[in-house]
């Protein structure tokens, strides 16, 4: 595969970009941070409010391109990744700050990449400005300029669903500088924030219909967006596997604590459900500047979409967080658990009577 360049908006965009001296002078007087990113489901350290002076916050995406087994029997994917992880890491802002950017495509790489940031305006998402071969890296800087959780995915000419339903998506959020609001404009907080991100792979098959392992990117690429064109996947995953945020992987929280939950699907429709919590305030497309809805028990959020959610513990225990189509969390692996600690309020809900025979006579 040949590595794509622009060409036809090539002088265009160089014509634009050399045209902002005057622009990128007053950005480089502002205050500028350089954010330390972790993997998902964490996200990394950040304020909820802030003042009013805008900052510029640089970030740096690595492309790792490698195989990962997705399950417990061993399946595995040839995976194109931002930082080594599915879905990428959580980029935290706040709207009017400016977002920098360095994407690097290591030597060690097989494929073009670049990024498409939807809560960027203009070069399709910066795209267009961050075309990068094996070898090279390109920084781009854009404004925040409307609130919400927003998807980022790679997206080179003619190969964009292969990359992104291969791991090449995340999510970035833009915090109102003012902080999260009810309906009625009153302060929400969080005490924990997670991201999970779904993914929908396709794995080919061999002709007794066992998974086939390929060696190679390059090799799998063929079969995979054979099995891709069927729109059948074979497994819908939170982030990157089977079982990911199960066990050790669980996402933790205490009684009382209120947590933000950012789910991301770059592809497919979604409807994120607690089992036995709800959300308490939900964005379902991402946008906080739109008033949220109240007490969901199951919210809808499109493909290409980041959703968010605030739910507050009352309860001590295991909650399941599943994609409420059941067969594809029950059967194709999108599910994933919150372990809760403390004490069990009787008042919401207590066993009355344990389960014992039927008495004669009835």
């Amino acid at each position: 595969m040949q590595a794509f360049r622009p060409t036809v908006l090539a002088a265009v965009l160089a014509a634009v970009m050399g045209g902002t001296s005057a622009f990128a002078s007053s950005v480089d007087s502002l205050e500028r941070v350089k954010v330390d990113l972790v993997a998902p489901p964490m996200v990394h350290a950040h304020e909820q409010k802030v003042s009013a002076e805008p900052r510029v916050v640089e970030f740096e995406l690595v492309i790792e391109e490698k195989k990962m087994v997705i399950d417990d029997k061993g399946t595995t994917l040839q995976a194109m990744t931002f930082n080594g992880s599915m879905p990428g890491p959580t980029l935290v802002v706040h709207e009017g700050d400016y977002v920098e950017v360095t994407l690097v495509n290591p030597k060690s790489n097989m494929m073009p990449h670049n990024v498409d940031f939807h809560s960027a305006t203009g070069a399709l998402g910066g795209a267009k400005l961050t075309d990068v071969n094996p070898g090279e890296q390109a920084t781009l800087r854009f404004k925040a300029d409307r609130a919400g959780t927003f998807i980022y995915h790679c997206a080179p000419e003619g190969m964009v669903p292969w990359h992104v339903v291969t791991g090449m998506s995340g999510t970035i959020m833009v915090l109102p500088r003012d902080g999260l609001k009810d309906v009625e404009g009153k302060s929400l907080s969080y005490d924990r924030a997670y991201t999970v991100g779904e993914f929908d792979l396709y794995i080919p098959k061999d002709e007794e219909g066992n998974y086939k392992d390929f060696a190679t990117l390059a090799e799998s690429y063929g079969e995979t967006v054979k099995a891709m064109r069927t729109l059948t996947p074979t497994h819908i995953v939170f982030n990157g596997k089977v079982g990911a945020l199960t066990g050790e992987g669980a996402l933790k929280a205490n009684v009382g604590e209120t947590v933000l939950i950012i789910h991301s699907q770059a592809n497919r429709d979604t409807r994120p459900h607690l089992i036995g919590g709800h959300g308490d305030w939900v964005w379902e497309h991402g946008k906080f500047n739109n008033p949220p809805l109240r007490d969901m028990e199951t919210w809808f959020i499109p493909g290409g979409t980041a959703g968010a959610a605030l739910y507050t513990f009352k309860q001590p225990g295991v909650y399941a967080y599943v994609n409420h189509n059941l067969i594809e969390a029950f059967e194709l692996g999108a599910s994933g658990h919150f372990v809760v600690e403390g004490e069990w309020d009787h008042d919401l809900m207590t066993q009355v009577k344990a389960p014992h025979p039927i008495p004669e006579g009835k």
